[in-house]
């Protein structure tokens, strides 16, 4: 092929789109369907629960629309970090929808998924053999870290991508995978040069993001020997030299190097013109072959349990010095839970939020006068849910009535519900920010494509 289309509807499955823009990029010639499904954008929930961030209905609704596209058109449909986080639920999640969509649609098209999830006992082999490395700023990995993982997925290039599309699917539902991945794999199967492959990829992740309005609708990247263009599905929308160029600078600690599992992307040298009023042209990009495959892993565990309480502050005594009495509130919630649990410090932990006052910037929130009005919540974290929740019903008074330090009153402040405390159950962190070296670029992940297992 002299050129590959890729088609970008958005940068996530289940943010909805007009259908009007995909038909527009199947009309503009499009050779395939990309789209990411999920990333740790959203923080580590979703990987440690395994449960999605969409739901059902919209996801669904979007697939009806890229399958009845792609089988119209008779172009493959990839999906990557199915279910938000990757994980072998996610894959069979996305898979169920799909399927019962194309059941309800009449289509007979063939779907793969490629499982990305790890074992802690699989990674320990690999551990003790000394083949995974820590990224900045974690340091060496333990085995006992990946023992409290909950779970653990492993980023995809996309090398098993195009496995399974040569093995004759259709559809590709992916587990986690690099967001650039999912775009750069077909036009890599094609024969397209990494570096545009690699780089367009990486400005059409997001969809609209890279155009003059991103609420409007997706892209189109047309990749050849020697750069790629970047068109707005949505007439109204324009790219511009700016926008394009600017993508990069979007999640990378480098704004002309990006690291991919199989090798580095590099934009030193690519020159982004205007070749209309809303097509940009760029050429001059480069991709430098690793000398050593690797995977990222991504892991999360259990830190704890939950309780969360809100409260509002409309009395300007103490906005006058909201943070004195923030501190006054800390100082009691301690004596208190002292007091009445028996609880040392290293027994729970609570954060205190003042929204409206520096909740956000915390100390690098610029001087300013007096808040109007403040929401405080309390955010209380204990190893299990009742004590989360106890700790949280000992500062239930003091939410409602603490008065400032030299206040000779109880004021009144704002709970916007009943009961005060909503358990909010588990919460996680990230734990692993570590790759792992591999003999090939498929030895970490399961490919099935309909009853079949290919790796």
């Amino acid at each position: 092929m002299d050129t590959v289309r890729v088609l970008v509807p958005s940068g996530m499955l289940g943010a909805g789109w007009d259908h009007a823009t995909i038909e527009r990029g199947i009309a503009l010639g499009a050779d395939v369907i990309t789209v990411d499904a999920g990333s740790t954008d959203s923080g580590p929930y979703y990987l440690g629960s395994g449960r999605p961030k969409t739901t059902a209905k919209a996801v669904a609704r979007d697939l009806r629309s890229l399958l009845t596209a792609a089988a119209g058109a008779g172009i493959p449909l990839i999906v990557g970090s199915c279910g938000t986080s990757g994980t072998d639920g996610g894959v069979d999640w996305v898979a169920g929808i799909a399927v019962e969509v194309l059941a309800e649609e009449g289509l007979d098209l063939a779907v793969a998924r490629i499982y990305s999830e790890q074992d802690a006992a699989g990674l320990k082999d690999h551990l003790d053999a000394g083949r995974i490395h820590p990224l900045p700023p974690l340091g060496e990995l333990r085995a006992e870290t990946l023992e409290s993982c909950t779970r653990i997925v492993g980023a995809m290039g996309h090398e098993p991508i195009v496995e399974a599309l040569r093995a004759g699917a259709q559809v590709v539902l992916a587990g986690r995978a690099t967001d650039t991945a999912v775009a750069a794999a077909y036009p890599l199967m094609k024969g397209m040069p990494a570096g545009p492959a690699w780089h367009a990829a990486k400005i059409v992740e997001c969809g609209g993001q890279c155009t003059s309005n991103p609420r409007a609708g997706g892209v189109l990247a047309t990749i050849d020997a020697h750069g790629f263009t970047i068109e707005p599905l949505d007439p109204a929308v324009s790219c511009t030299p700016i926008s394009v160029a600017a993508h990069m600078l979007y999640e990378s600690a480098d704004p002309f190097e990006m690291r991919e599992p199989a090798g580095t992307l590099d934009v030193r040298d690519a020159r982004y013109t205007a070749a209309d009023d809303r097509i940009v042209r760029v050429e001059g990009s480069r991709f430098h072959p690793a000398a050593q495959y690797t995977i990222k892993l991504e892991g999360a565990r259990i830190t704890g349990y939950e309780t969360v309480s809100f409260s509002a502050i409309r009395d300007p005594l103490i906005l006058a010095d909201v943070d004195a009495w923030a501190n006054l509130m800390r100082t009691m919630i301690t004596e208190r839970v002292r007091q009445t649990l028996e609880l040392a410090g290293d027994e729970y932990a609570f954060d205190l939020r003042l929204y409206g006052h520096n909740a956000v910037l915390d100390d690098l929130e610029p001087e300013s006068g007096p808040p109007r009005e403040v929401g405080v919540m309390l955010l209380v974290n204990a190893p299990d849910q009742a004590t989360a929740t106890a700790v949280a019903k000992v500062a239930n008074p003091l939410m409602l009535h603490l008065p400032a330090p030299g206040m000779a009153y109880l004021p009144s402040l704002a709970f916007p519900f009943s009961p005060a405390e909503v358990e909010r159950g588990a919460a996680y962190e990230f734990v692993l920010n570590h790759v792992v070296d591999c003999a090939a670029p498929t030895d970490l992940f399961r490919i099935e494509l309909g009853e079949k297992t290919l790796v």
